[in-house]
């Protein structure tokens, strides 16, 4: 579902925030992309949408060349970025469906999929409100609701669980397992590693622009001999790289 082949990526000629990195990431995962600050992370992901171009190497999206194909690979993703950047002066309700208009959802199907949505989030009712009256939780609520809506089979989720409430971060969780489990992906990057450890199937840990490791939970504590946490071997991985 999400292939990466030698693709690189450096800024302003000299720093390499991403070097030669090879990915795959097949259906029925939930797939945690995990680093510290600067690690390449972002990059990576901004990539993959498409946002930032690659210095070299290949991309695709559910088959589609992020390069070559760019409008159907990201008909293949729904994209929750790392903060909730809006149209203030649109209600919730207009900004979920001009992204319904965005990606061609048809009438009658895309409100019946903003009413189950919102129920799912607890956003019913604050639908018709202008999103700059919206917290920070409600925010990130909406933008997962708009980049949800029309069913993509790859969800890029970068941070998705800052800032939302108890209730609203478990339905998310729920999803995920529920869309990976259907038979498509989730990408899906977090510093919580504790949530890491208990949602994803696979992990990577990337640190300044390589990966370090890719594999289950089991296999990282297989590989390193221990049976720490995944926080644990995180810290120990990156530390001594």
């Amino acid at each position: 579902m999400i292939e990466l082949v030698d693709v690189s990526k450096s800024y302003g000629g000299t720093v390499k925030a991403v070097d030669r990195l090879t990915l795959t990431v097949p259906r029925g995962e939930i797939f945690g992309f995990l680093g510290p600050n600067g690690a390449g992370k972002t990059t990576t992901i901004k990539m993959i949408t498409g946002i930032v171009r690659p210095d070299e190497g290949t991309i695709r999206v559910n088959g589609r060349d992020i390069g070559t194909e760019p409008l159907e690979a990201k008909r293949q993703f729904g994209y929750v970025p790392d903060s909730p950047d809006l149209f203030l002066r649109l209600k919730g309700l207009e900004y979920v469906t001009f992204m319904a208009d965005m990606y061609g959802v048809p009438q009658d199907v895309r409100k019946e999929r903003i009413a189950r949505l919102a129920e799912r989030f607890d956003m019913t009712d604050a639908l018709s409100d202008p999103i700059q009256s919206y917290s920070h939780g409600m925010r990130q609520k909406i933008v997962i609701m708009g980049a949800l809506v029309h069913h993509p089979e790859v969800w890029i989720l970068d941070e998705p669980l800052t800032g939302l409430d108890p209730k609203s971060a478990f339905t998310l969780k729920e999803m995920m397992r529920e869309h990976a489990d259907s038979g498509r992906t989730v990408f899906f990057s977090t510093h919580v590693l504790e949530v890491a450890e208990k949602l994803c199937d696979r992990v990577a840990i990337i640190n300044k622009g390589e990966i370090l490791f890719c594999g289950t939970f089991k296999e990282m504590q297989e590989h390193f001999r221990s049976s720490e946490s995944l926080e644990r071997l995180f810290l120990e991985l990156t530390k001594h790289e």
